[in-house]
């Protein structure tokens, strides 16, 4: 089965541009210009990835961002012209797995975008068993999150970092070595590790402002903290 990405995009031109570079690449594309088209679009089809414009019609792309995020976890990519720190800190918070600015190179967000589905498609199908903390057991044979029982929406790269820190109890990982292993890019916007560090506090730490499961050591990076490996409340 091909991958299909949705690209939510209300300047055709750059839409289209988009879609062609995609589907050069064996990717099928789905093109709508505004965010209520493209929450139809995810509620009648499935979709491995969407590319998102801020500037829409309607609800603009923070909210139809915020909406995904409540029923899926598929990759989001931002594409916009907006590139204040604000906007991507914006983005990122609420969701989004990265943020390029406009003008792009079609070239490069094609290539952004297979390696986003190439860790997707990874996590859903790579078998690694499950580890248990807390109230929670993560399953990293089917990508899945629950607590007591039920299941914790959690976007695919909060599902990387935690499994990356949980395969690795006790070992303090810096913020580059994080983005690194988890965003797969040596350099980058080393702020985004910290920014999903606090949005993965909030889906599992009792009180994020005292995190219990995932430790800052001050100076160092973050660390899962062994303690908490195979205890249930």
């Amino acid at each position: 089965m091909r991958a299909k990405v949705l690209i939510v995009e209300d300047e055709r031109d750059i839409g289209e541009l988009i879609g062609e570079y995609l589907c050069r690449e064996g990717i099928e594309v789905k093109l709508v210009e505004t965010g209520e088209e493209g929450l139809r679009a995810l509620k009648e089809g499935h979709y491995d990835l969407i590319v998102l414009d801020i500037n829409l019609p309607g609800i603009d792309g923070f909210e139809f961002l915020t909406r995904v995020r409540k029923d899926y976890d598929l990759p989001v990519i931002i594409v916009s012209a907006r590139n204040s720190d604000e906007d991507m800190v914006l983005g990122l918070g609420i969701g989004a797995d990265d943020f390029v600015t406009k003008p792009f190179s079609p070239k490069v967000l094609a290539a952004r975008v297979r390696a986003k589905l190439r860790r997707y498609f990874d996590l859903k199908t790579g078998k690694r068993g499950e580890v248990r903390f807390g109230p929670f057991r993560l399953d990293l044979e089917g990508n899945l999150l629950e607590k007591n029982g039920r299941r914790v929406s959690i976007p695919p790269k909060e599902f990387e970092l935690l499994s990356f820190l949980v395969k690795n109890p006790g070992i303090t990982m810096t913020p580059e070595k994080l983005y690194e292993h988890v965003w797969g890019q040596q350099y980058g916007d080393i702020a985004t590790v910290a920014i999903h560090i606090q949005r993965l506090r909030r889906r599992i730490e009792e009180d994020p402002a005292h995190p219990f499961y995932i430790e800052t050591i001050h100076g160092f990076g973050y660390r899962f903290n062994p303690d908490a490996l195979g205890k249930e409340e």
